[in-house]
């Protein structure tokens, strides 16, 4: 085996290691209630200490919408930097269409949002329609909790399969929490399609759209100096690795249950990962400073 991630207590201790953050939403800065008393310190020590401070989620909507909620949680606006969502780089992506995979999409696609929600479309010259195979390609930003089966799509994403339409997945998160628990979240449905033959391009972690906009966003800094903080060990960690970017592990996230009462931490973590470019550098158990 090789080494496993390295156990802190705070971003103290490796506040010399790097000069930005990207600091991942849920299970990272709360959990739908109310930002964590010691993420809210945390992001200011490490503002007050010069580091920049991004907010990073695969949330299909725009960016104004996720500051929004982070501020009725009770993180405001101006206590970090900026936020980031997929939803966000994916407006923007599709209203430049300067590279892959933007460029490569047709100007009439079938929307599949949350709420009905357009924001992730406003303002770009795309036209809708309302019968996939009438559409040139597939935007999914976002799923109803009530059509979140996959097997709802069955009949509509053959049909796309068939024609090869490719489908543009703005959130790869597999599971989200529904008003009965866990239900399948956009990148189940998005892999649903790929097991039917359909292509599908990602945008959010742990994919490289959202990375590269968050360097661009930082003024493109050095990877190296860049540290990622998440509680996922395949969007946040899998992704900073590939980005070249240092990362540390939020033991009380999503991983909280396979990690709990284990001795040989390093261990535990790496045999979760399975592989090096899954493996944190470091591991903490709450967002701490």
């Amino acid at each position: 085996m090789k080494a496993g991630p390295v156990t802190i207590t705070g971003l103290r201790a490796i506040a010399e290691r790097f000069d930005h953050v990207l600091l991942d939403q849920w299970g990272t800065l709360h959990e739908g209630k109310a930002i964590f008393p010691e993420a809210h310190e945390c992001v200011a020590r490490l503002r007050q200490a010069g580091k920049r401070v991004l907010v990073l989620s695969n949330s299909g909507r725009r960016a104004q919408d996720n500051e929004l909620r982070l501020a009725a949680l009770g993180l405001p606006r101006d206590a970090y930097d900026g936020m980031l969502s997929s939803g966000e780089v994916a407006w923007n992506g599709l209203r430049a269409r300067e590279r892959e995979p933007f460029s490569e999409l047709g100007r009439t696609c079938f929307l599949v949002t949350r709420g009905g929600d357009r924001s992730i479309v406003n303002g770009i010259s795309i036209g809708f329609v309302e019968d996939v195979r009438d559409a040139e390609f597939i935007l999914l930003g976002g799923l109803d909790d009530a059509v979140s089966e996959p097997e709802h799509w069955r009949n509509d994403l053959t049909a796309a399969a068939a024609l090869r339409l490719p489908m543009l997945c703005v959130n790869p998160d597999l599971t989200m929490f529904g008003a009965g628990g866990l239900i399948p979240a956009p990148g189940a449905l998005a892999a649903f399609y790929q097991s039917l033959g359909g292509t599908v391009k990602f945008i959010g972690k742990p994919h490289a759209p959202i990375f590269t906009a968050a360097l661009e966003r930082l003024g493109n800094p050095k990877s190296q100096r860049v540290l990622v903080v998440g509680d996922s060990l395949v969007h946040d960690i899998a992704g900073g690795r590939a980005a070249g970017m240092l990362t540390s592990l939020i033991r009380s996230g999503v991983h909280r249950e396979a990690l709990a009462k284990t001795i040989d931490l390093p261990r535990a973590i790496w045999t979760l990962a399975g592989s090096e470019a899954h493996t944190p550098h470091w591991t903490i158990e709450r967002l701490t400073w």
